[in-house]
């Protein structure tokens, strides 16, 4: 058995990341994420480049004014095209799909975006996207139809947040808690003394003129709990 100290663990893991994601992950796990009651860290990543199956012409794209949720607006470049489109209207939002070239292995992969119709549709579109049965499924566009000038945002985004919370927001408690026995996952009994201390996770997209780069990569931290003194044991 090999001990790592806590700083080489975490070195260790987000240079795995770094490269798992070509350098667009950087730390996954935060300085100070690891310690000495440390016992598994499980992690993950995934990256995507492709190419669209129409590239959008890079002199054609110019400055327009993009909405945001707050109600005020900025200028941002939009990548331009006068091609038909994959797009689906539906009510309150339309859905525009943008095929990316197919690589050597013939697997085919788009990118759906969904457009609320009012400027302020955003929350309630998301709220039925998370709430309904199939709702992805049921409303992927098809077809390519005229849309005359069309123009989408050309963009670049990066985030990162400690999931623990929102992940017990939505009723995942046991695994956080005193009460999780995680023996399934280690050999010995230690697993009753195990918890899930952290879930680090980051992501990062680019989509441009010739096609989109994302990845994004997370972190389990899992910790042994502090053992009970025994019974027997008095302090004072």
């Amino acid at each position: 058995m090999v001990v790592l100290k806590a700083a080489e663990a975490t070195s260790i893991v987000n240079s795995w990341a770094e490269k798992e994601t070509s350098g667009l992950i950087k730390e996954v796990l935060p300085s100070g994420s690891v310690d000495s009651t440390t016992k598994l860290i499980f992690a993950n990543a995934i990256y995507f480049k492709g190419a669209w199956n129409e590239k959008f012409d890079a002199s054609a794209t110019k400055e327009y004014t993009f909405d945001l949720l707050n109600g005020s607006s900025v200028q941002v470049p939009f990548m331009t095209s006068k091609n038909m489109q994959v797009v689906s209207a539906f009510d309150g939002f339309k859905v525009l799909g943008l095929p990316y070239k197919q690589g050597e292995d013939k697997r085919s992969f788009s990118m759906y975006l969904f457009l609320p119709d009012a400027k302020d549709g955003l929350p309630a579109l998301v709220e039925k996207v998370g709430s309904e049965s199939r709702f992805l499924d049921r409303h992927i566009p098809y077809q390519k139809v005229e849309v005359g000038d069309f123009r989408i945002p050309r963009f670049k985004i990066s985030f990162g947040f400690e999931a623990s919370n929102v992940l017990k927001g939505l009723g995942l408690v046991l695994p956080f808690s005193a009460g999780g026995d995680l023996t399934e996952m280690v050999d010995s009994n230690v697993g009753q003394n195990l918890y899930v201390s952290s879930i680090y996770h980051k992501s990062f997209i680019e989509v441009n003129e010739e096609g989109t780069e994302a990845a994004a990569a997370s972190a389990a931290v899992i910790k042994l709990r502090g053992l009970p003194l025994p019974k027997d044991r008095l302090c004072g």
